[in-house]
C-alpha cells in the first residue's frame, strides 16, 4: 500500500510540477495544417548498387554512421544491394502515399566536390548522388520531384544546369561545407547569371554541418551568400542557419540580419525541432523578418531518428496533442501535426509548392 501511494504522490508531483512550467505553444498559435503539402528538403542515398553511379567515401561507410542511416531509411546495406539504390526512392514515394498532409517532395541529388581546375576531386569527396539517377529515377514516382546538384567548378556546370532544368529540377541543392563550395567567389557569376535565366532557385545548407566525417564549416557562413543574391538568384537557405557561429556571431542572427535586404532570400524549416536545433526555434517562429519567408522542409530521413521526438516538447503540447503526434505512425504526418502545434503558420506548409511552381 505505502509504494502505491508513493508511486501515486509522484505522478501528482510530477503533473503539478509540469502545470507550473507550462509554457505552451512556441509561435503565435497553434494551426491545423493544410493538405497537399511539398517537402521541399528530402534526401535519398546510394552506393552505387543497381548500376546508380552514386558512391560514399570510404571513412563514411566504415562509420557507424552508416549502418545508421541506412536504417533510418528504412533499409540496410543487403537489401539495396540486392534491391538497388531506386529502392530508398520506392520506401519514400510509399510513405508520401500513406500521408494524409504531404503530397510530394523533392529529392535532391548531391554532387562531388571539384577542384578549382575542375577536376574531381574523389578523395576530397563524402557523398555522390548522380543527377542523372535522381532525375530519371523520380519519374517512375509521382509522388517525388527532382532537385538538381551542380557544383559550379564544374567544366560543365552550364550544361548540367540547363540539362536539369531540361529534366524537371525545381531547384539546385548546394552543400558547401562537404562541397568545398566557397558562394562568395567572383568567377561563380556567370553559374549565378544562369541560374537566375533558368529561374532555379538555389537549396544550399547554411551553418555548420555535423553529419560527415569531414567538414569545413567556415563556408556555412550565411554572409558568404551575398554575391549570389546581389545577382539575383532566389536562395534557399536550409535550416535557417540554425547552428554554429561566424565571427563570434550565431548564423541564424546572420541570416536573419541579411532579410531585409534581399527579398529573394528565403529559408526552410528543416531539422528546426531536432535536439540540437531546438533551441532556435522561438526566434525563427516569432522574428517578424521571416514573415512570408519560410517553407516546409524535413531533411528525410531524420524524421525517423529519436532527435525529433515530440517528448522534448512536453512544457509546450498539451498532453492530448503529444498524445495524438507520438501515436502518428507516419514520419511526414507526424512531423507536419509537431511543427504546426509548435505554432508554424499555415504559410508555412503552403510556400513550398507556391515558391517552386509545383501544380496541384
Amino acid at each position: 500500500m505505502i509504494p502505491f501511494l508513493i508511486v501515486c504522490g509522484l505522478i501528482v508531483a510530477l503533473f503539478l510540477l509540469r502545470l507550473m512550467m507550462f509554457r505552451g505553444v512556441i509561435g503565435e498559435e497553434a494551426v491545423e495544417p493544410p493538405r497537399g503539402i511539398i517537402d521541399m528538403h528530402c534526401h535519398t542515398a546510394g552506393i552505387g548498387a543497381g548500376g546508380s553511379g552514386a558512391w560514399i567515401s570510404d571513412a563514411l561507410r566504415n562509420s557507424w554512421k552508416f549502418g545508421l542511416y541506412l536504417k533510418i531509411f528504412g533499409s540496410n546495406e543487403k537489401k539495396v544491394n540486392e534491391e538497388g539504390d531506386e529502392s530508398l526512392m520506392g520506401i519514400i514515394a510509399n510513405s508520401i502515399q500513406e500521408s494524409e498532409y504531404v503530397d510530394g517532395a523533392v529529392i535532391l541529388a548531391m554532387d562531388a566536390p571539384y577542384t578549382v581546375e575542375g577536376e574531381l576531386d574523389r578523395e576530397g569527396g563524402e557523398v555522390f548522388v548522380p543527377n542523372r539517377f535522381v532525375g530519371e529515377g523520380v519519374k517512375k514516382f509521382p509522388e517525388l520531384y527532382f532537385a538538381s546538384s551542380v557544383h559550379p567548378n564544374r567544366k560543365d556546370a552550364l550544361e548540367e544546369l540547363e540539362w536539369s532544368k531540361e529534366n524537371g529540377a525545381v531547384l539546385v541543392k548546394w552543400l558547401p561545407n562537404i562541397q568545398n563550395i566557397d558562394p562568395s567567389e567572383k568567377r561563380y557569376e556567370e553559374y549565378y547569371r544562369k541560374l537566375v535565366e533558368l529561374d532555379l532557385p538555389l537549396l544550399t545548407h547554411v551553418g555548420d554541418e555535423d553529419s560527415f566525417s569531414q567538414t569545413n564549416n567556415a563556408l556555412g557562413d550565411p554572409r558568404l551568400l551575398r554575391f549570389a543574391l546581389e545577382c539575383g538568384v532566389k536562395v534557399i537557405a536550409a535550416h535557417v542557419a540554425s547552428s554554429g557561429e561566424s565571427e563570434g556571431q550565431d548564423n541564424v542572427e546572420r541570416l536573419l540580419e541579411m532579410m531585409p535586404e534581399f527579398p529573394n532570400l528565403v529559408a526552410d524549416i528543416s531539422t528546426l525541432t531536432q535536439s540540437n536545433r531546438r533551441k532556435y526555434l522561438p526566434v525563427v517562429l516569432n522574428d517578424e523578418r521571416l514573415n512570408g519567408r519560410l517553407m516546409y522542409g524535413t531533411d528525410y530521413p531524420l524524421t525517423n531518428t529519436p532527435l525529433v521526438t515530440p517528448l522534448q516538447y512536453t512544457l509546450n503540447l498539451k498532453l492530448g496533442e503529444l498524445w495524438r503526434i507520438l501515436r502518428t505512425k507516419n514520419s511526414w504526418d507526424r512531423d507536419v501535426k509537431l511543427k504546426a502545434a509548435l505554432g508554424a503558420k499555415k504559410e508555412v506548409f503552403e510556400m513550398s509548392r507556391e515558391f517552386l511552381r509545383i501544380a496541384d
